[in-house]
């Protein structure tokens, strides 16, 4: 990790000091950025109310562009996607990215290598907005604890999806350099441990109203939902049920009867959104995801996955395209529409909504024994989609039931169905079959090879690279 955190370092420094000029999220134009010596030092950003919001709300663009959370070809949604049996693969090839469809990922593999070092570099941004805050004089308390809650949520949000590739990885919590260099990797039972201890104060840090009228920077909800998958990996599920529950509870967040407005900016299902960097543009998901002749240029869903909806569910009519040559037909994920720019924003990518948090409580519910009450859950999100009750009663048929319930609600967003897979125990059972490479060991991802080098304490690499 010794190289990747020297260009980190140069880096996160460079775009805290030109957060001067910076929109509240994501920065739309730019100072001509000088020597870093020349610029204005980290007590000095953080001792104003407007640079040190423009420093932390900086993050969420930073996630929206650079790291697992991006809608483009390199993001979760596509790269999980074709690992686990969400997309099938269209492209050349010889693309990177055909290496995940068809697991033969390899620990020099530069798309791993820009996941590891673009999340590290995220999370570095959220320690460097930590310490700044934490060293201020003149910050409102309020403000501060706003702002120190945000970076918090980041922090955690990017450790949870590192934990969830990687299993055992570093849980980095300052910027000092000769700390991290020689940096060991944490137990996932310890990376779990952290997440939570992040998340609590997170939420004793923030309110429950959103700073905006828009639901694109953490708040106390957001952060109880991302406990909620914590707790549901950690198996923890009473916790997990409780944070889904107090989201659930919330008035300002209600699923939405029109299953077309669940994934507009305004949908009141939304948790957490990632705004798009520029006035009118819209997710790049649409422009990722969706094609208008067959056969598809890169990528589809996987025909499972489509044949995988009830007769008459709403969500095959409302979140998935058909696309046909009049002899075969291939489809795409259909919940963002506008690929182009529309001159207002009409949606922004929804990182955690409400649906989930039903799914996530009845899980926990029927692992609690509650299994009237899962039914119930699974069944507010079954009578959206225009569906009778779930006819699973015994403890096994429910649990399939979420399963199932979780593949078509939420597909194609973040790596959910491979996170499904692994947290079931049925990643070899699904995917062996369909993946001519699949190794039980692909369940993790390999730590990138120049980080090993770098770094001998992060060894061991994980089985079978």
């Amino acid at each position: 990790m010794k190289n990747t955190l020297k260009n980190i370092v140069k880096g996160s420094t460079v775009a805290l000091m030109i957060l001067l000029l910076c929109l509240p999220v994501g920065c739309e134009s730019f100072v001509e950025a000088d020597d870093p010596k020349g610029q204005l030092p980290q007590a000095t950003i953080f001792e104003n109310e407007e640079t040190a919001t423009a420093a932390v709300t900086t993050l969420y663009g930073r996630l929206r562009d650079d790291v697992l959370l991006t809608g483009n070809l390199y993001g979760l949604n596509a790269l999980i996607g074709f690992y686990s049996d969400e997309f099938d693969y269209y492209a050349a090839p010889g693309q990177p990215v055909a290496t995940f469809y068809n697991h033969n990922v390899i620990a020099s593999n530069d798309i791993i290598k820009t996941l590891w070092n673009g999340t590290y570099s995220a999370i570095y941004m959220s320690n460097s907005a930590l310490e700044g805050l934490e060293a201020s004089e003149n910050l409102s308390a309020t403000t501060k604890n706003q702002l120190k809650g945000e970076a918090l949520f980041v922090r955690s949000l990017c450790h949870f999806y590192l934990v969830e590739l990687f299993g055992d990885v570093p849980y980095i919590q300052t910027t000092d350099y000769t700390a991290n260099q020689h940096v060991t990797r944490m137990s996932e039972e310890q990376v779990y441990i952290n997440l939570v201890q992040d998340l609590i104060e997170a939420k004793t840090l923030l309110d429950e109203d959103y700073v905006s009228g828009e639901r694109i920077r953490a708040n106390t909800f957001a952060v109880s939902a991302l406990l909620a998958r914590v707790y549901l990996s950690m198996g923890h599920w009473e916790d997990a049920q409780n944070e889904s529950s107090a989201v659930i509870n919330a008035p300002m967040y209600q699923l939405e009867a029109n299953l077309a407005n669940e994934f507009l900016k305004e949908s009141t299902s939304a948790i957490f959104q990632l705004k798009p960097k520029n006035a009118g543009q819209n997710t790049q998901e649409a422009v990722t995801f969706l094609f208008v002749t067959g056969p598809p240029p890169l990528m589809a869903l996987n025909y499972g996955l489509e044949e995988a909806f009830e007769t008459n569910d709403l969500r095959r009519q409302q979140w998935v395209v058909e696309i046909s040559d009049g002899n075969q037909s291939w489809y795409a994920p259909y919940k963002y529409r506008q690929s182009a720019n529309t001159g207002t924003s009409q949606e922004y990518s929804i990182v955690l909504r409400l649906a989930e948090q039903y799914l996530i409580r009845a899980e926990a519910r029927v692992n609690l024994g509650d299994l009237s009450g899962a039914r119930e859950d699974i069944n507010q999100i079954r009578h959206r989609a225009g569906l009778s009750d779930t006819q699973a009663f015994s403890v096994a048929e429910i649990l399939q039931s979420v399963l199932r319930e979780r593949r078509v609600e939420l597909f194609s967003e973040y790596g959910q169905r491979w996170f499904d897979l692994k947290r079931f125990g049925q990643a070899q059972e699904i995917l062996s079959p369909i993946k001519p490479n699949w190794r039980p060991t692909d369940v993790l991802l390999p730590v990138p090879e120049t980080e090993l080098l770098m770094n001998p304490n992060l060894a061991p690499q994980n089985s079978g690279y």
